[in-house]
Parts: structure tokens; C-alpha cells; sequence
């Protein structure tokens, strides 16, 4: 009779064991979390830049659809064929920074430092460029007070370039600890943070620039 207790114990013992173990699986040791929190913060900001851009946009389409002539006759024209090149250099920094990210989860260092460094600088470039065509359409005499073109165009585009201007120095800072070696394939939160945020940037930009230069 005690053996047949004792074989009953056993058979209810080995389920609750199976079913435990599949709930509650192992994970290696030092396994972190397969999205890190800085990517899954980047994504959260760039939802609502989205709407932001999306506003903006709805703004100045409403804007131009209500005015007679666009862009009105005495405002100057936009200087399109520097912004066209101007769109290739940031479509460039776009393609760099991709390449860094694919350096990073490689393992590979020096690579990686190259491309973020090739990223900045055409970043600067881009700002550099537009900066100076701004100064030449203020002398030439367009106005964010004077019409609804002026207006809207420093908006949205000035939007823009504050965000090129944030991603220039998010990119300085990662840089500075890819420098000191701080990245690695598995330790790439920071990096892949800033690629999704310049992504966005880069992507936004030609249909700006076809809604405001082009239309």
C-alpha cells in the first residue's frame, strides 16, 4: 500500500514540475532587455515630432490653398537648386549614418567612429548651407511678418533645422564615447537611439523640401 502512495506522489510531482519550467523559462545570465529603453524612448519622442511635422504641414497647406498667389509677387523666390543639392548632402549623412549602425553591429570600432564623424560633418554642411541662404533671403527681403509665404516658411523650415541642429549635437555626443570605446555590438542602445532620430530627420526633409520649394 505505501508503494502505491509513494508512485501517486511521484506521478503528481513530475507535472508541476514541467509546468513550472514552462512558465517561467531560463534567461542567460546578464541578458538585457531585447529593445533597450533608449530606442524604445526614441520611438515614443519621434510619434509625437511626427505629429508635430504633420501639423505644421496642414498649417501650411491651409495657408497656401487660402492665398491668391504663391508665392506672392513681391516676396523673393527660394533658391531651388542649391536646396536640391543642399537635400543630397542630408540624403548623404542619412546613407553614413546607416553605415555606422551596421559598423556597430559588426563589432566594428574604427569603422564606426569613421561614419559618425562622416555624419556630423555633413550635418554641419547641410546647416552651413541653409544658414547662408537665409541670410540672402532676408536681404533680399523676405519676412516672417510681411505674408503668409515668409511665414510659413520660416516655420516649418526653421523647425527643421532646429532639429538638425539637436541631432548634430546628439551625434557629437555619441561620438565622443565612440571615441572612448564605449559601444559594442551589444551595448549599441545609445547609437541605434540616434540613428532612428536622424533617420527621421533625413526622411522628412524631401517632402519639405518639394512642399515649400517646389509647389
Amino acid at each position: 500500500m505505501s508503494a502505491q502512495v509513494d508512485a501517486l506522489r511521484q506521478e503528481r510531482v513530475v507535472p508541476v514540475r514541467l509546468a513550472h519550467s514552462s512558465v517561467r523559462p531560463r534567461r542567460a545570465p546578464g541578458s538585457g532587455p531585447i529593445v533597450p529603453n533608449a530606442v524604445v524612448g526614441t520611438l515614443i519622442f519621434l510619434g509625437a515630432e511626427a505629429m508635430l511635422f504633420g501639423g505644421l504641414i496642414s498649417i501650411f497647406l491651409v495657408l497656401r490653398a487660402g492665398d491668391g498667389a504663391w508665392p506672392p509677387v513681391d516676396q523673393p523666390r527660394l533658391p531651388i537648386l542649391v536646396t536640391a543639392v543642399n537635400t543630397l548632402i542630408l540624403l548623404l549623412s542619412g546613407y553614413t549614418m546607416h553605415r555606422a549602425g551596421a559598423a556597430l553591429r559588426s563589432d566594428r570600432g574604427p569603422e564606426l567612429r569613421q561614419w559618425l564623424t562622416a555624419t556630423v560633418l555633413l550635418g554641419v554642411l547641410f546647416l552651413g548651407v541653409q544658414g547662408v541662404e537665409w541670410i540672402r533671403l532676408i536681404r533680399y527681403g523676405l519676412s516672417a511678418t510681411q505674408s503668409n509665404y515668409g511665414g510659413t516658411f520660416y516655420t516649418l523650415i526653421g523647425c527643421h533645422a532646429l532639429h538638425v541642429l539637436g541631432g548634430v549635437v546628439l551625434l557629437l555626443a555619441v561620438l565622443r564615447s565612440a571615441l572612448r570605446g564605449r559601444y559594442t555590438a551589444r551595448s549599441c542602445g545609445a547609437v541605434e537611439a540616434c540613428r532612428l532620430y536622424w533617420s527621421f530627420v533625413v526622411g522628412i526633409w524631401p517632402l519639405l523640401y518639394v512642399l515649400v520649394y517646389l509647389s
